[in-house]
């Protein structure tokens, strides 16, 4: 094994965090931003691209940091060291409610292929880098276009969802059709495509977007059932709007509906 052995235990119900214990001299890497709590005796550093290959020269370490960067994060990861002769605890949050998936990549053939900004943390050795489509139509009409993250090696990783995390084991030929932002992620001989739903109506009056996803097996899939994205729009729909209208200012009650309702909120 070239990535290091960590044990871990994820805590929570909607916000979840990993405690990952590490050995002596033992790393984890994570994203900026995911750091919750650690033992006095981790030191963080940070490190240019994933750290995967940290004895290598400037130019590899400049194009790990720039895959970073097409998938929409930084050209910098935190890596956290235990520097003690005895264990160490550090832990890492979700950013948003859902559930942390950890990922084994022995069990996956080395490679597991997720939506961009998915990635938590991972054991140091293991590489995170893009996924590159080779069909056009993911690009122009996929909800994470041309680019999804890989994450390879033989260590584990942890990769965090929104919502309620399902899991679909597809058999050769089996197909899965998912909305393209509710995609966490899936193996890598699942077969990934973009369809257009179709017809007038559900195209115009559907209000469900004009393509989803459809994966075709043999592999695993995991789907969330609330994308960051359609929480985000949730919460700016409900938002009081400038000049502090009421979002009910259209409906025929408007405030006196707030008022029957008990929210008074806006």
């Amino acid at each position: 094994m070239t990535a290091h052995e960590i044990d871990y235990q994820i805590f929570g119900e909607e916000m979840q965090y990993v405690e990952i214990e590490l050995d002596p001299q033992e790393i984890v890497i994570a994203e900026a931003g995911s750091f919750m709590m650690m033992d006095n005796n981790i030191q963080m550093q940070t490190i240019f691209g994933d750290g995967s290959k940290q004895q290598s020269g400037i130019f590899d370490k400049l194009l790990s940091a720039g895959k970073r960067v097409l998938t929409g994060e930084s050209m910098f990861m935190t890596a956290f060291i235990n520097q003690h002769h005895g264990k160490g605890k550090v832990s890492f949050a979700s950013p948003y409610p859902g559930k942390i998936l950890p990922i084994d990549l022995t069990e996956f053939q080395g490679k597991f292929i997720c939506q961009k900004s998915s990635f938590l943390c991972a054991a140091k050795g293991v590489s995170i880098g893009i996924e590159f489509s080779k069909k056009l139509g993911r690009g122009l009409f996929g909800g994470e276009g041309f680019i999804m993250q890989k994450i390879e090696g033989d260590g584990m990783a942890f990769v965090h969802s929104g919502g309620t995390l399902a899991k679909k084991e597809l058999k050769a030929g089996e197909v899965l059709k998912v909305d393209t932002g509710c995609i966490v992620g899936f193996t890598k001989d699942v077969d990934y495509d973009i369809e257009f739903i179709g017809g007038i109506k559900n195209s115009v009056f559907g209000g469900e977007g004009l393509f989803y996803a459809t994966l075709r097996g043999p592999g695993t899939v995991y789907v969330q059932s609330l994308p960051f994205s359609r929480l985000a729009d949730r919460i700016i729909a409900s938002a009081p709007k400038a000049g502090g209208n009421s979002r009910d200012e259209g409906s025929l009650l408007g405030g006196l509906g707030n008022l029957l309702d008990g929210d008074n909120r806006f």
